[in-house]
């Protein structure tokens, strides 16, 4: 489940791995490299439960995924209150860009590059209008999501969104690491270690502030 906890260390802290695709309510072909909601969920429950677990680390290499588990759980990240940081490393995609700022402090390594896109489906799609009110409501949660626990505004989050040109067959924008910070999407760049020291601050300052 790639999770570790490591009891030697100056605190107590948690590892989780969102890594390959976020699998929601359908099971993916077994060659994929998938993150299970229904492993992650009670996990975190026990984390936050778990007094002697002082802080979570949550490492993402995420193309994306399901989007509805990877909401679900971004907002159980969200709703903790024992100390969270971030760290993607290699990629956050689609809606691996909620899962990257729900935590209450997130980086992203300079090399690391994060996909921003309208939500897309697969499968058969029926074309009512209520469909396209469907997929408003579900790219509005995103939007309202990510402007509420990161630093960029909708309007801006929005734009990258929409922006045409820069993906083959698709809207949206690619940014690197350090375009990630610039636009307020992520906290700072920073590697392992800073992501550890910061977790460590925090815990440190007696919990989870901003």
């Amino acid at each position: 489940m790639g999770e570790v906890a490591t009891p030697n260390a100056k605190h107590l802290i948690h590892c989780l791995n969102i890594i390959g695709q976020v699998e929601g309510h359908y099971i993916l072909p077994p060659q994929n490299k998938t993150t299970k909601y229904e492993h992650i969920i009670p996990a975190l429950v026990a984390i936050e439960q778990d007094r002697s677990i002082e802080g979570l680390v949550i490492i993402l290499n995420t193309v994306g995924g399901d989007v509805e588990a990877g909401l679900a759980i971004a907002e159980l990240v969200a709703g903790m209150k024992t100390p969270t940081v971030s760290l993607v490393v290699g990629g956050g995609h689609s809606i691996g860009v909620p899962l990257a700022v729900c935590a209450k402090r997130s980086f992203i390594v300079p090399s690391a590059t994060m996909t921003i896109h309208p939500v897309r489906m697969n499968g058969l799609v029926l074309g009512v209008p209520q469909t396209l009110s469907y997929f408003d409501k579900m790219q509005e949660r995103i939007v309202r999501f990510v402007a509420d626990n990161s630093g960029i505004s909708p309007d801006k989050f929005r734009e990258l969104m929409m922006t045409t040109g820069e993906l083959m067959m698709d809207v949206g924008t690619v940014l690197d690491g350090e375009r990630a910070v610039e636009v307020g999407l992520i906290d700072q760049l920073g590697g392992l270690s800073d992501a550890i020291e910061c977790l460590y601050e925090m815990i440190e300052d007696g919990g989870g502030g901003e």
